[in-house]
Order: structure tokens, then sequence, then C-alpha cells
């Protein structure tokens, strides 16, 4: 039976702020990337999220970013070599405590916002966050940006990648994502959504803006947490794939 990974960007709410509906995302994800403080989330929060994922059996991973709760780590930084790998070591290594208390464990890395746009095409970068996973676990596995060159980057390095591509990201012709600043960056219907996620497991494409259809290979579909209407999206998605015969499954119970 084909079958594919859904995930979603959880644990970010703040504090009094609440951001997203980590609960229902739970109920139809097979893998969570739970936030690890430095873009979003707070140690009762991301407590509270990693008992509710353990509870499903829904697989956990770092959601590691840049130190920006400002800009909800969306803002491109130039940060020094040995301070980003410090920083995503302290990420994963947070979490992998909270996790353990939670009785469950981090399974890989994927990390967020400006970092994860930047590393798939920027090698010094990349490069930092390759060597803080190797330093604290190289089994840990590093989800990245379908068809970007992170992918391979990683892969020389020892390190087993996840590609991944975006339910609710708009792609250009060349396949990248299109930035959030252009029209047609954020998709909102669940419907329209759910057919794109159906066409790229069955053929490996998805519609580009200019409607062309883009090669993306992904292990995995990431639908964001925080977008309007994301539990509808997420639902819609795994539905429409299990009504086609395809299994929502971990990537990570193929690599036990």
């Amino acid at each position: 039976m084909p079958h594919i990974d859904l995930n979603s960007d959880l644990g970010e709410s703040l504090g009094a702020w609440t951001m997203g509906d980590d609960a229902a995302m739970l109920d139809l994800v097979s893998s969570a990337n739970v936030a690890c403080g430095f873009h979003a989330g707070d140690p009762v929060g991301l407590l509270k999220t990693l008992r509710a994922a353990a509870e499903r059996g829904v697989v956990v991973g770092a959601h590691v970013a840049y130190r920006d709760l400002v800009g909800f780590g969306r803002r491109p930084m130039d940060v020094p070599h040995a301070e980003l790998v410090g920083d995503v070591i302290y990420q994963i290594g947070a979490l992998q405590g909270l996790a353990r208390a939670a009785g469950t464990t981090v399974r890989y890395v994927k990390p967020h916002g400006a970092l994860y746009n930047t590393i798939a095409h920027d090698r010094a970068q990349a490069n930092a966050v390759i060597e803080a996973v190797q330093a604290l676990d190289g089994d840990l596995a590093l989800v990245v940006l379908a068809g970007s060159p992170l992918a391979g980057w990683a892969r020389e390095a020892g390190l087993t990648v996840i590609e991944e591509a975006f339910a609710d990201r708009g792609y250009t012709p060349q396949g990248t994502l299109v930035s959030r600043r252009e029209p047609g960056a954020v998709l909102h219907d669940a419907q329209v959504v759910a057919a794109r996620m159906l066409q790229l497991v069955r053929e490996g494409t998805v519609p580009a803006v200019d409607g062309s259809p883009v090669a993306v290979r992904a292990d995995s579909i990431c639908v964001h947490g925080d977008s309007p209407g994301a539990v509808a999206m997420a639902r819609a998605v795994r539905e429409r794939l299990q009504d086609a015969g395809v299994a929502i499954r971990p990537f990570c119970a193929a690599l036990a």
C-alpha cells in the first residue's frame, strides 16, 4: 500500500497567546514538529503538547529556529557558526528533556521558518545545523525542503534525510516555495489542498502558481498548525489520501 507521513508544526502557543489547535491536529497527523522555545512555545505548553502526542502515538520532532520570538522565527538572520550550532543543540536538548518527562522521544529535527528556508540553499548555515545534529545525536533524521541542495549536503554528512512538501503553500515553477510576501503563497481551500496532495502522492507533482506541474518528491506532507483552517485542511488531506488507498504513517516507522 502506498503511504506517506503527515506532519504539522505544533506547541507554538506562548503564555496567554494560543496558536493553533494542537489537540485536534494530533488526532490527524502522524508526526508533530514541536517548537523549542526560540520562535514560540513555553515549557508548560510544550509539555502538554508532548504528552498529548505520546497518548496518541504521534512521533515527535524538534522544531528548531532562530532566536526570534518577536518575529515568530520568520526573519532571516546572519548568525555566527558557533552560535547557531549551540542554539540548535540547546533547543533539541531542551525538547528531549521535556519529551522524556512526557513519556516520548525526539526522533527527528525540522528547522522552522527563516532558518528552514535559509539552510535549504545556504551552505554555511546548513553546515551549522548539520554539525549540531551530529554532535547531539547522529541518529536523528533531518526534515528538509524537498529537492533542495540541503538534502544532498545532509546525506553527504551521513544524516537520514526526510524530504517534505507543503500542503498549504504555493510553489514556483522552479519548485521553491512562493514567498509569503507574494500572492498565492498560502492556500486556504481545504479541498483544493487535498487534491494537490493526492496528485503529489500519485504523480510526484504539484501545480505551480502559473498552473504548470512541478516535480516534488516527498516523504512527508506538512500542514502548518497556525494557518487559518489548519484542522480542516489536515482532515481533508488525510481523508482524501486514505479514500484513495494511501496510508498515513510516520516516516520514522521506517527508520526503527
